[in-house]
């Protein structure tokens, strides 16, 4: 299988508005920016992937099969856009969840690397070569873990600003398209900036 790089995407605050446990289409709206910045990944043969903890699911508030219609309603808005996503990895977990299968602390579930580590493995990508873009801290933590590099779309989500070596963005950014020149960096890049 061919290595590739890829763009992981959070989902609620970076590539739509956030909208607390919301699987409804009708209610789906593209963070202003993002068609931009994937465009660009998609041009430069990225791939893209949606990384997502979805908690409404442990917590009862949505039920998990909904999550497939959420991957593809989300395929659908941004095939509008000529915008083709490679995947969607959702974490319905949380340690405090109110139903007892989704009830843990898991691997998947950011700020653990796991849903970007099961997308490498399942689609050929070059981790180190990889971005993964997310409105918290807690995104970047799951880049740096998987060994990927992070943007952070500051767009006021982040309440703790809890910091230390993997919680810090290497890029930050206000608006996604600002990220676009980031997937040009050398793939051995070491170096963070803020």
């Amino acid at each position: 299988m061919a290595v590739s790089p890829a763009l992981f995407i959070d989902k609620d605050g970076t590539l739509l508005e956030d909208v607390p446990y919301n699987v409804d289409p009708d209610r789906m709206v593209l963070v202003p920016g993002i068609l931009r910045l994937l465009a660009a990944a998609q041009r430069a043969r990225f791939k893209l992937v949606v990384v997502s903890n979805q908690s409404g699911v442990a917590l009862g508030r949505i039920p998990r099969e909904a999550l497939h219609g959420l991957a593809d309603a989300v395929c659908a808005t941004l095939a509008e856009s000529g915008i083709v996503l490679d995947d969607c990895y959702f974490c319905p977990h949380h340690p405090e969840g109110t139903v007892s299968e989704f009830r843990m602390l898991c691997l998947c579930r950011k700020p653990q690397p796991g849903m970007l580590q099961w997308a490498a493995r399942e689609h050929g990508i070059d981790l180190r070569a990889s971005w993964l873009v997310g409105d918290i801290l807690d995104d970047v933590e799951a880049a740096h873990r998987a060994g990927a590099r992070a943007i952070l779309l500051d767009r006021g989500h982040e309440t703790e600003w809890r910091m230390d070596a993997l919680r810090m963005p290497d890029v930050v950014v206000r608006d996604p398209a600002q990220a676009i020149p980031a997937l040009a960096w050398p793939r051995t890049r070491e170096a963070r900036i803020s």
